[in-house]
């Protein structure tokens, strides 16, 4: 890594990540910042999945498939959002968190209409299909569990930024002591996978020190949350740090096989906006899984 990459990403992590945990930690309007933050970064990310695609396979017009995509964490933003302003009331229609999910089987819906009554040729339906619906399941759907956490509860008590914040350092610092490690000490072990022949085995190693060395920091400064037994948060930043790895090393699949070097160049020293939340995009659903099943918080 060349200097002026290597100050990119520095300045990425010292100014990015602040403002991003900052982002999450402003409650107002039930993490309403957090929610268009969100739904920016799903419309962005769904239009580089589609550049990177576009050059391989047949595909739906970018702009449909990006509407498709960003109305999953729209809902997931008026489930949350929309009874601060109204006394608690919910929309119409609206009468839960599963709300998020029908979005997203209506939105699947939508695509299979669209081929149906729009192909005039069939032979790349399947294709198409496949690539708008993923579009919509991994850069729409799994950033909706970001969301989840936005309203999350313990007795009563709203533990929302500590959820969000908890999760978010996990995922920043794996991946920054995996690079760290990587570059300090990866020089030798590197090159077992070949998705991503830079990673190494002392990268990994440093990606779960940092997980659960940000488990250690939220238990400890968030015992409303993180009540019990020690081992619980070892279970949880363990399996986040291991999922936010594979989010990394699936994007790698992704832009091997689509040729290209990066998903985009909005993020400076990252690439893309995909770059950037491949690791969040995994790690949000088992991060929220294990934190419900260990913790239960409503």
């Amino acid at each position: 890594m060349n200097r002026s990459n290597l100050i990119k990403r520095l300045l990425v992590f010292f100014i990015g990540v602040p403002v991003i945990l900052c982002i999450a930690l402003v409650r107002s309007h039930a993490h309403v910042a957090l929610h268009a933050f969100i739904c920016l970064m799903c419309t962005v990310g769904a239009c580089e999945l589609h550049n990177m695609f576009s050059g391989k396979i047949a595909l739906h017009k970018k702009g449909f498939v990006a509407a498709m995509t960003v109305a999953i964490p729209i809902a997931a933003a008026l489930y949350a959002v929309v009874p601060t302003f109204t006394g608690g009331k919910h929309l119409p229609g609206i009468t839960g968190p599963e709300f998020i999910t029908y979005t997203f089987i209506v939105a699947i819906l939508i695509i299979l209409a669209v081929e149906v009554f729009t192909a005039k040729t069939f032979e790349q339906s399947l294709v198409r299909i496949a690539a708008s619906s993923f579009s919509v399941l991994y850069t729409g759907f799994l950033l909706t569990f970001l969301s989840r956490m936005s309203y999350l509860k313990n007795k009563g008590q709203d533990v929302s930024s500590e959820a969000l914040a908890s999760f978010l350092l996990m995922v920043f610092l794996c991946d920054s002591l995996a690079w760290f490690f990587g570059v300090l000490l990866g020089k030798s072990n590197r090159g077992f996978i070949k998705a991503s022949p830079n990673k190494s085995i002392a990268g990994f190693i440093g990606g779960f020190i940092g997980s659960i060395a940000a488990g250690l920091i939220a238990y400890y400064r968030c015992p409303e949350l993180f009540a019990g037994p020690l081992y619980k948060i070892f279970i949880i930043s363990s399996c986040t740090a291991f999922a936010a790895i594979i989010g990394d090393l699936a994007e790698s699949v992704f832009k091997r096989s689509a040729g290209v070097k990066d998903s985009g160049n909005t993020v400076p020293g990252r690439g893309g906006v995909l770059d950037t939340i491949d690791s969040i995009l995994m790690a949000g659903p088992v991060f929220y899984f294990l934190l419900i099943l260990l913790y239960n918080p409503k």
